[in-house]
């Protein structure tokens, strides 16, 4: 499905959103990461069908969202928010996998109000350091140079975590096709708003919301301490490590996300 949503950064212009908005009760709101696109979520999408609405975006430059600049987490946030209310949907369950929490991060500074709890998959709270941004960098020379092709392929190793490339073929060639996918624009953007992206940890201590925080025992992209450290941070959150997933853990091990998803919706008092 599109959306037409406006856009506040561009007097009169809007942002075409590409969506799925499935099921029904609480509403969810599933953000992927980078250079991902909603396909991502279809194992959530088609399991929590009687439990919750789930609603999985594109975010600009990614899957069915046309490219369009300024590409930063702050923009990514407004066009959930913007998308939330062409859907009349007020307060909402937040979750994004690396990349996506990012955007969950932006999304709690600007429109708080509205997030009714957040689930952080396979994400952190700091800023880039200098060597996080230089690999950044390497990325969107890649991209220049090959395209969504060339970023699957630099990508694609710390992706699935080890056990998986080595048990579960179909589903690493399924996460490479999306990778490849990604629109060269796209994914230059979204690794320069990354570059540029805050530290969010000065906002973990202030999150009064339920937080499932959740990551992969194999993700070595974002390791699991990452994780630990932003549980102590944030009152009251829980901590789940997926075995024998890494990076993508609602990907690689659907049921195991899809039961800690759920569980946590049914816990919310939602209205």
């Amino acid at each position: 499905m599109i959306a037409v949503c406006p856009d506040a950064a561009r007097f009169g212009d809007v942002v075409e959103i590409a969506y799925d908005d499935v099921g029904s009760g609480t509403p969810v709101v599933l953000l992927h990461g980078f250079p991902h696109n909603r396909s991502l979520w279809a194992p959530q999408t088609n399991a929590l069908l009687s439990l919750a609405r789930c609603i999985t975006p594109d975010l600009r430059g990614f899957g069915g969202t046309p490219a369009l600049p300024p590409y930063e987490m702050d923009r990514y946030a407004d066009d959930v928010a913007s998308l939330l209310d062409a859907l009349g949907v007020g307060r909402a369950v937040i979750g994004g996998v690396s990349m996506g929490g990012y955007v969950a991060f932006a999304f709690w500074r600007r429109h708080r109000e509205r997030v009714r709890a957040l689930v952080l998959a396979g994400t952190r709270a700091g800023a880039d350091d200098e060597a996080g941004r230089a690999r950044r960098r390497e990325l969107i020379a890649v991209a220049r140079a090959g395209g969504g092709a060339a970023v699957a392929e630099r990508m694609i190793v710390g992706m699935v975590g080890k056990r998986t490339r080595e048990r579960c073929p179909a589903l690493v060639e399924a996460v490479h096709h999306m990778l490849a996918s990604v629109p060269t624009e796209g994914a230059i953007g979204a690794l320069e708003a990354m570059i540029a992206r805050p530290d969010s940890t000065p906002l973990l201590g202030d999150i009064d919301v339920p937080t499932l925080v959740v990551v992969g025992e194999d993700d070595v992209l974002i390791p699991v301490a990452e994780s630990e450290a932003m549980h102590a941070a944030i009152r009251g959150s829980r901590l789940e490590v997926i075995a024998r997933a890494g990076h993508l853990a609602s990907f690689e091990r659907p049921a195991a996300f899809n039961q800690l998803l759920g569980e946590f919706v049914l816990s919310l008092d939602f209205d």
